[in-house]
């Protein structure tokens, strides 16, 4: 196996960002192992170079015969695994899942990975485990980590038993913004879309700055950061954090302006209410929902924090910075449901 193209483990590899990382991982040169659960959807098999690998983070057994299945096809020598599998859960609710899958899985799987000979191991976290900025000012590694929710709450506690747990591991912490493409995806963004066009009532009341706005990520871009983050694995620093995003994201008022503008030819009016008063009617709207609402008592405090975000260490390190910019690509997204309403909600998940 001396001539082999070098392995690397991608777990969570039918998602939205796994499967692209596996095909651009496969044509630069990589033997890729691609993790996930039985049953998944899409995953990347009828790709060149790409291997399906049954893969179940909360059981040691499938785990452990996971990574042995590396090591039967491609020897004992891992350049990289990329870390995606987490839980994630937009209700705001604490879940034991949290544990069972982002933190003990995530100790699953660096137990098992001792078996071979690893290069790095990225793990995929959030932008969210930072406290958000003032407007103007911009985010930086180095600075409070304060989780609001308990999915940036896991993000830390994996970070720390990375770090901790496993100090003998090369890992890299891509802090990463939320991840957008063509047809949307960005959860609060489509819900965003989505609300103008249906011309909820809702959508023109705002609990805070509508100055204030949060970095994304555009899919292509989030996969060049990680690619660029394996082929670099020999001169990034062990348990080094990277912020991955776009430094100056939209404003929610420039969002809202512009998203009325495509559907409906116009300004979309936005009043700014009381933070009390809006969680009572998401309160509300929750209830006479059945629980389905997508906004829940709990982001109201957060609606308007700011992220932006300094990205001079994905520069340095990685020689990356993001080529969209979110502002550009609303049009798209816009037409794209346009287009076809129900391909558009059906792809981002959304009920009728």
């Amino acid at each position: 196996m001396a001539d082999a193209r070098p392995s690397v483990i991608v777990t969570g590899s039918a998602g939205l960002l796994g499967f692209p990382v596996c095909r651009e991982l496969a044509a630069r040169g990589y033997e890729v192992f691609a993790f996930d659960r039985v049953g998944m959807p899409e995953p990347p098999k009828h790709l060149p170079h790409v291997h399906d690998v049954e893969f179940e983070v909360t059981d040691y057994g499938t785990v452990r015969g996971a990574i042995d299945e590396v090591r039967r096809r491609n020897g004992d020598h891992v350049a990289s695994v990329v870390h995606l599998a987490a839980f994630y859960d937009f209700s705001g609710e604490d879940s034991p899942m949290y544990e069972k899958v982002t933190i003990e899985g995530t100790d699953r799987l660096l137990n098992a990975l001792q078996a071979v000979e690893l290069e790095q191991f990225l793990f995929s976290s959030t932008m969210l485990v930072h406290a958000p900025c003032e407007v103007g000012e911009h985010i930086r590694e180095d600075d409070p980590l304060v989780a609001k929710w308990p999915y940036p709450a896991s993000k830390i506690k994996t970070e720390q038993l990375i770090r901790d747990g496993h100090p003998d591991v090369r890992s890299v912490l891509l802090r990463i913004a939320g991840v957008y493409n063509e047809m949307g995806q960005q959860p609060t963004l489509v819900q965003q879309i989505k609300r103008i066009y249906d011309r909820d009532f809702q959508s023109h009341f705002f609990p805070g700055d509508t100055s204030t706005g949060q970095s994304a990520v555009h899919l292509d871009d989030a996969v060049d950061a990680i690619v660029r983050t394996v082929e670099r694995r020999d001169s990034i620093p062990a348990g080094t954090p990277i912020l991955i995003g776009e430094p100056d994201p939209p404003s929610y008022a420039e969002l809202q302006d512009l998203i009325g503008e495509l559907i409906h030819g116009r300004e979309w009016s936005t009043v700014v209410v009381p933070k009390a008063l809006a969680k009572v009617g998401a309160a509300v709207s929750d209830v006479a929902a059945g629980g389905d609402s997508f906004i829940k008592p709990f982001m109201i405090s957060m609606a308007d924090d700011h992220y932006a975000l300094d990205v001079s260490r994905a520069k340095e390190m990685l020689g990356w910075q993001p080529r969209h910019r979110l502002i550009d690509v609303v049009p798209a997204i816009v037409e794209n449901l346009k287009q076809d309403p129900q391909k558009w909600i059906q792809e981002n998940g959304l009920q009728e």
